[in-house]
């Protein structure tokens, strides 16, 4: 069974479930699997990482390409 087909039956078994206590341990659970994987896929930046992106930081603002913070936020508010 491939992982498309487990997951359309999880969610089939997951609908079936009469009892709140065990939806919320599931709920807690892919909370807590989400965290995990989260936490894994982020890293901390080596020293070269670091410094490369402040030159292109630096770079960035010598040739204009920045956002004022106010401009920003009134540019998020847009998204919704």
């Amino acid at each position: 069974m491939d992982l498309q087909t487990r997951k359309i039956s999880f969610v089939q078994e997951f609908l079936s479930i009469q009892s709140e206590e065990v939806v919320s341990r599931l709920e807690k659970y892919l909370k807590k699997e989400k965290k995990i994987n989260i936490d894994k896929e982020f890293s901390p930046l080596t020293m070269e990482e670091f410094e490369s992106r402040i030159d292109q930081s630096m770079e960035d603002s010598k040739n204009g390409r920045v956002i004022e913070a106010n401009q920003l936020l009134e540019e998020i508010k847009k998204w919704s």
